[in-house]
């Protein structure tokens, strides 16, 4: 990538779970002391903190500015044009709304009538190392940073472009990570605090797991592991929880492993740990448990494996609540709960659906929306904070987002279309992330590219006979059409992985 392109700005996210950043106050870095207690600490991890860039607080007042500007531009984009009834809220009446004590306002209703368009991302961070093709992206709970993970296994940590905050058109340099922490081997999962709150140091922290490590709680202010979790296998041999999830309260924190559910308690951390099993008088779940999540209005969580099973179980002791009949062609890489609960979507490897099932009734499938997933990559799926519109990256490159409430029930034989498809990046788009609050999207690509052996009948064991890098890496780059305002290129293009924050 040129460095006229690269003045376009795009996020890169790591292909582990890394650690996350929180912004930090002006006036708490002012009043608080440079070091702070810390919780338990616990093993290793290298991490690196940028002291360049400190973080920044999200400011209320500038968030409220950037809203304005962005419902006078969606109203000039959509005159004339009429969205869905239930998604057209007074203006006075969002004006009129508090804010919480947190000085987040409430989330805007989105109704992608028009495809996002791109305002930044990070290519350079991931060109220091080959095929450093990132794994996905999340908001942090507070909307302030977002969380990367890539293939070197590193978590990175971004604040959101102060120019978001300013009326100007001035372009918006590419992004740097403000925070980097490194595992030391694959990352298997990562999460946020469910309550993390940037104004609260105490609350700003995330959990890794990777290969042979102990599970890691990392502090989003100075990239320090904070506390670990020990998992011991029945050898007494450390092993590797392939998925995490905190509990609703962010007491527990629940680990997947093979045919268990390990439960261990934020404020011990350590070796101890409830041991549930998924399988009950064979019935349950078998296989590595591959995700977890927690329903947001009753005391069930949701588990799925590999072996393509998914189930419910009951958060006071681990008991089966419901097993779902077996409907994707592969293993279950991510699951997710509707803002009311009553739906869970699932999603598999190398699955072109993902499927809507109705908990009311349990086992019954309501609908199934179509994507394009051809690897066993994990493709992430996120939903809109209103819970109407799907969205889910593809191995295309394409981000399909899918409208639950245009959807007819009980259609579980054909694919729903998508409601809209945007090219979001050339290669694999395998993470998606809706702001909590504003109307922004995250996005993330890359995966791993495979040498072809060339025609020719010399030596097999020559390198030349391998295509040179750039041929593999043709497709890892990144195209956006800017918004009619702004001065930007029409293209821009990264050998790695990126990551691109999207209007909608």
């Amino acid at each position: 990538m040129d460095e006229a392109s690269g003045a376009e700005v795009a996020v890169a996210e790591a292909d582990g779970e890394p650690p996350s950043q929180v912004l930090v106050s002006a006036a708490e870095e002012e009043h608080s002391p440079a070091k702070r207690a810390r919780l338990s600490v616990g093993g290793g991890g290298e991490q690196e903190q940028l002291e360049s860039e400190a973080p920044r607080e999200l400011d209320s007042a500038a968030a409220a500015e950037l809203q304005v500007q962005v419902e006078d531009k969606a109203e000039e984009h959509t005159d004339g044009v009429e969205g869905p009834e239930e998604h057209s809220p007074k203006k006075e009446e969002e004006e009129e709304e508090p804010e919480d004590s947190s000085g987040v306002r409430p989330q805007v209703s989105l109704d992608f009538i028009q495809a996002p368009q791109m305002l930044t991302g990070s290519w350079a961070e991931f060109s220091a190392y080959p095929e450093n093709y990132l794994k996905g992206c999340k908001w942090a709970p507070d909307g302030a940073c977002l969380l990367t993970n890539s293939a070197d296994n590193v978590l990175r940590v971004y604040n959101l472009p102060p120019e978001l905050y300013s009326s100007s058109g001035d372009l918006i340099p590419e992004m740097s990570p403000v925070l980097r922490m490194a595992e030391g081997d694959t990352i298997y999962d990562y999460c946020w605090y469910p309550h993390m709150n940037s104004l609260d140091p105490d609350t700003c922290f995330l959990a890794s797991s990777s290969r042979d490590n102990p599970v890691h709680v990392w502090d989003a202010f100075y990239g320090e592991v904070r506390a670990s979790f020990r998992p011991y296998n029945h050898l007494d041999e450390l092993t590797a929880a392939h998925c995490l999830c905190f509990s609703p309260d962010g007491s527990q924190l629940y680990c997947g492993f093979d045919k268990t559910v390990r439960v261990f308690h934020t404020e011990r951390p350590g070796r101890d740990c409830e041991e549930r099993p998924t399988i009950v008088k064979k019935q349950g779940v078998s296989g590595i448990i591959s995700c977890l999540s927690f329903c947001p209005s009753r005391a069930l969580y949701a588990c799925g494996s590999y072996s393509r099973g998914a189930a419910l179980y009951c958060c006071e002791d681990g008991s089966p609540v419901a097993l779902l009949p077996s409907r994707h062609q592969g293993g279950l890489t991510h699951l997710m709960f509707s803002p009311d609960g009553n739906y869970l979507y699932t999603g598999g490897r190398k699955d072109p659906e993902i499927v809507c099932w109705d908990l009311r009734e349990p086992g019954k499938v309501l609908f199934s929306l179509k994507r394009n997933v051809a690897t066993n990559q994990r493709i992430y799926f996120d939903l809109d904070p209103s819970g109407r519109f799907l969205l889910s990256g593809g191995t295309d490159g394409l981000v399909s987002v899918l409208d639950t409430h245009c959807t007819p029930y009980g259609s579980t034989e054909e694919l729903q279309p998508a409601h809209l498809t945007f090219q979001a990046h050339w290669d694999c788009t395998n993470g998606v992330s809706v702001h909590p609050f504003l109307p922004l999207l995250a996005t993330s690509s890359g995966q791993r590219q495979f040498s072809w052996p060339s025609d020719s009948e010399g030596d097999s064991g020559s390198d030349t006979d391998l295509p040179a890098p750039q041929e593999r890496r043709e497709e890892n780059c990144v195209c956006g059409a800017p918004d009619s305002h702004l001065s930007r290129s029409d293209c821009m293009s990264g050998q790695h992985g990126t990551f691109t924050f999207d209007h909608s």
